[in-house]
């Protein structure tokens, strides 16, 4: 009797950690930060500013210290999260316009085909920076498989906080904001500024939330704080106000990148209020990351908040500064609150995961792994290898491969090993004493990619 009621219990205790097999499906919000580094939170180590509100998602949740960005820039990172596949297969895998495809399956469309939920599926929307497709283009994300869309198309539009227009679906909506010498892209100089988009963004994601509590829906919330105005030059990390910091005897870029980050931490932590308020909190799994490392740029010097933490490297660099990002995950009764992971993934993963929360199958062509198993505590399988590729001043390639993480910078170029276990900052090249393990990821690397007319291998300047 004892044996039986002890099955019965652990059948139980099963179905309840299956999200698959419940009734209603969990919400997923997917909010990512643009530029920010891993040691750009406190819960990450930084130490001249707080972030309470995303310090407390981690309290709440699940930090994870050695997950991936698609790639060290904008474009490539977020068309890897959207479909599943590495910067050696993924369509887009650089900042160049080039759009998603028709056959280019994303997580969204993934998600509305999910059994069980009604009007066919999960309800998504994307609310921020996109980069994957122009206006009139095949790769929009209305067509590719967002209910909803509100905020920036290109990603250069996106430098400028205080832009005349955003995008609401296919449609422009205009802003309060003039922009004199404003370009076919919508990027410029602002003079009049009244509308400064991340709030905007904030908001939007705020009212679809409260309108789609019965749920299930995606949320895909892709921040643009803390990136600059390129075009801004050194005024370019814009924020309404300097607030706690105006004070500090720091430089003013640094003080504007330290209220651009607590602006953002400030609306992670509207958002969590909101979904306890509407009675959804415990339904809802929401992950928190970053698209790629700090950057270098609008003035501001990431050496100064140490935004890169113990690593080597920022944007556009393939060591692990410009390609190790933070990772949250918070799911109420299902992940354990407080743990941190050393889980090894990536935002190709991401696919997969989502798919498998939802109940339903991932498509076949992808290079993720489902890592609910690790969000959930349980045992998990790994990638052999991670791959990243960049097409920006020539190309270079890197391979993490269990605790070893090889890169080279140009096509003639040889591989450097480094022992992330021992050295975590890549400071010593071992490659000379590990022939066994270059042998291993050069053959690896014969097949990590397949060739694009578009991103073809290019020798540097």
């Amino acid at each position: 009797m004892k044996v039986r009621s002890l099955i019965l219990i652990l059948v139980i205790a099963s179905f309840a950690f299956n999200p698959a097999s419940a009734q209603t499906k969990p919400n997923i919000i997917f909010i990512q930060a643009d530029d920010l580094g891993y040691g750009d939170l406190s819960c990450y180590g930084q130490r001249k500013f707080k972030t309470p509100n995303i310090d407390r998602l981690a309290a709440e949740g699940l930090r994870f210290t050695q997950y991936y960005a698609g790639s060290t820039v904008c474009a490539p990172s977020r068309s890897a999260l959207m479909t599943g596949q590495h910067t050696g297969h993924t369509r887009i895998r650089g900042n160049a316009r080039y759009p998603l495809a028709p056959e280019d399956l994303t997580v969204a469309e993934v998600l509305k085909s999910a059994p069980g939920a009604p009007a066919g599926g999960y309800k998504t929307a994307l609310i921020g920076k996109w980069g994957l497709g122009e206006a009139g283009t095949t790769g929009v994300p209305n067509r590719q498989g967002f209910d909803y869309f509100f905020g920036y198309l290109n990603q250069r539009h996106a430098h400028n906080y205080y832009p005349t227009f955003l995008w609401r679906n296919e449609e422009r909506v205009k802003l309060r904001n003039v922009v004199p010498d404003e370009d076919e892209e919508g990027s410029g100089n602002s003079t009049n500024r009244v509308d400064y988009t991340h709030d905007l963004i904030a908001e939007e994601s705020l009212r679809f939330i409260e309108g789609n509590r019965g749920g299930p829906f995606f949320l895909y919330l892709a921040f643009t704080i803390p990136h600059a105005n390129n075009e801004a030059k050194n005024k370019g990390m814009e924020v309404p106000d300097l607030g706690e910091f105006a004070n500090k005897d720091w430089p003013d870029q640094e003080k504007a990148k330290a209220a651009m980050i607590t602006r953002m931490d400030r609306d992670v932590g509207r958002l969590m209020a909101l979904l306890k308020k509407l009675g959804i909190d415990d339904n809802t799994l929401v992950f928190f990351t970053s698209d790629n490392g700090p950057h270098r740029e609008g003035g501001a010097d990431p050496d100064f908040f140490d935004s890169n933490g113990p690593l080597r490297g920022i944007k556009r660099d393939l060591y692990e500064g410009g390609v190790r990002v933070p990772m949250i995950a918070r799911w109420p009764k299902r992940i354990k609150a407080g743990a941190k992971s050393d889980q090894v993934w990536a935002h190709w993963d991401f696919l997969p995961t989502a798919a498998e929360v939802a109940g339903v199958k991932p498509p076949a062509n992808i290079d993720g792994i489902s890592m609910l198993n690790a969000l959930l505590g349980r045992r998990q399988r790994s990638h052999e290898f991670l791959y990243w590729e960049f097409h920006e001043r020539g190309f270079s390639q890197a391979v993490r491969m269990g605790d070893w993480k090889a890169v080279r910078n140009s096509p003639d170029s040889p591989l450097e090993l480094y022992d992330l276990k021992n050295d975590l900052g890549e400071q010593n090249d071992v490659a000379a004493k590990h022939p066994e393990v270059v042998k291993k990821i050069e053959e690896y690397l014969k097949t990590a990619r397949t060739e694009s007319e578009l991103w073809p291998i290019r020798k540097g300047n």
